[in-house]
Formats: C-alpha cells, sequence, structure tokens
C-alpha cells in the first residue's frame, strides 16, 4: 500500500542541517525535473523579487518566503516529516507514532510536492513555497512539468499495490492514475453530515484525512484493494461508502457525522 499525501502550504524552517542534495532524495528518476524546477525557482526569487511575489500568489506579509526560496540551494535541510505542517500533518502526528507505525510511515507514505515531485517522509528537503498551479518562467506550469513524468516514479513506488490518493485537486492535476494503476486506486473523500446535509469541509477533511493515516499506520493493515481498504476503514471505526470502479480509482466517501 502507498499513501499518496497533498503538501502543506506552511511548512517548518529548519535551522540547521546539511544542504539540499537532489541526488539523495528517493525516485532518482525524478533528478532533472527537480533540478530544473529548483533553478527555475531560485533564479526568479533572486533575480526578480517583486515578479516572485506575483507568480508566487504572495500576500504582503509573505515576502520573506521569496528570500527563503532564493537560497534553496544552500538553506539547511530536515526530513520532509519535520518540514511539512499544517491540519492534516498535525492529526498524523508522526512525531508521536510508535515505532513500528514510524516504519511504516516510511515505506507506505509520499507526500506530492510542486518541487521535488513525490518525498518520502525520511528525505531531506528545504523549506520552500511553490504552490501547485504556478507557472515558473522558463519551466511553465509546474504541474504540466510533473504530468509529464511522475507516472513512472508512482508506478516503481507502488510495487503492485493499492494506491490510496488523498490529494486534493490542486495536486491530484500532476498525475491521474489509468489502466491497472486505476484499478488498485482509491481515492477518498471526507463528507462532514450536519442536519442530514453532507458536505466537504476544508478543516474537517483534512483533520480526518490525517486521523485516518495515523489509524492505518497503527492498525498495520496491508489491503490490497479499494474494497479491502473501505473494510479496513470500517473495522477502525469509520462509515464508508464504495463508489463504483472506474479507469481512474474507487471512491470512497468516508462520512463523519456531527456530535
Amino acid at each position: 500500500m502507498l499513501i499518496l499525501l497533498p503538501p502543506s502550504e506552511g511548512k517548518s524552517a529548519p535551522r540547521r542541517g546539511r544542504s539540499l542534495d537532489l541526488a539523495s532524495l528517493s525516485s532518482p528518476a525524478l533528478t532533472p525535473t527537480r533540478t530544473a524546477l529548483v533553478q527555475a525557482l531560485t533564479e526568479l526569487c533572486r533575480d526578480d523579487p517583486e515578479k516572485a511575489v506575483a507568480v508566487l500568489g504572495l500576500g504582503p506579509a509573505q515576502h520573506d518566503l521569496v528570500q527563503r526560496n532564493a537560497v534553496l540551494g544552500s538553506a539547511p535541510t530536515a526530513r520532509a516529516d519535520a518540514i511539512y505542517t499544517g491540519v492534516l500533518y498535525d492529526a498524523l502526528g508522526f512525531a508521536t507514532l510508535s515505532p513500528a507505525a514510524r516504519r511504516r510511515a516510511s515505506a507506505r507514505l509520499a507526500v506530492t510536492s510542486s518541487l521535488f515531485g513525490i518525498v518520502r517522509p525520511g528525505d531531506r528537503i528545504p523549506a520552500y513555497r511553490l504552490s501547485g498551479d504556478a507557472v515558473l518562467p522558463g519551466v511553465g506550469s509546474v504541474a504540466g512539468a510533473w504530468r509529464e513524468v511522475l507516472g513512472g516514479a508512482l508506478a516503481d513506488a507502488l510495487r503492485g499495490g493499492l494506491l490510496v490518493d488523498l490529494r486534493s485537486s490542486t495536486y491530484a492535476a500532476f498525475w491521474r492514475p489509468v489502466g491497472d494503476v486505476g484499478r488498485r486506486t482509491a481515492t477518498v473523500r471526507v463528507l462532514h453530515e450536519s442536519g442530514g446535509r453532507r458536505t466537504v469541509v476544508s478543516h474537517f477533511n483534512k483533520a480526518t484525512k490525517g486521523r485516518i493515516v495515523r489509524a492505518l499506520l497503527e492498525d498495520g493493515a496491508d489491503p490490497r484493494t479499494p474494497a479491502a481498504l473501505a473494510d479496513t476503514l470500517t473495522r477502525l471505526g469509520w462509515t464508508v461508502e464504495v463508489g463504483e470502479p472506474t479507469p481512474k480509482g474507487t471512491q470512497l466517501d468516508v462520512v463523519v457525522a456531527e456530535v
């Protein structure tokens, strides 16, 4: 099983640590695209900070993020599981996982990244700012750059198992499963039920996905099909509705009622 997570907009910047070594990251087939994106982002933020603010969609109080991007090559790095923060990652709680669950996280989790394609929890990366819908000078659409190469890297990482896709729509555009991989993909949507109505609530959705990942890692189950994943989540206490299989995967709706 491979659980594919979205990144977080917020990141924890390490104060010390060795600098970025792209050759040391997992999925080495992605190194050329990583190199091109890091170079384009660094040069933009170093040479034209005002344009970088617009390209990155930053507000008046976020100009420090441009400077952070300008020195990516020399900035300190830390494990990806310490870099990504926010609602989903707070609920997942890497630091408080049991030793067995942490080992499973290393093998079963991958984070979608605008800058690095996918990273594993133990990959050492710097804090950066780059949205999935950005367009970089000299590179073009970030999503387009990854769409050409990400499928092969994910197929290698998946190794015939189940893909649990928790990405948001922005990052789903980087790559969409098809064929055999699509048949082995479960996309998970969290629905908040209140007053007889079901809606997707961003904060609630992210927190629940984090709790689902944590529960799967602690439990240790390794379902091989979307139906088996639904059974596992049901056993762990969630209400799950399974959609019809499609070439791009099977949607699982996790319904959480307001209490």
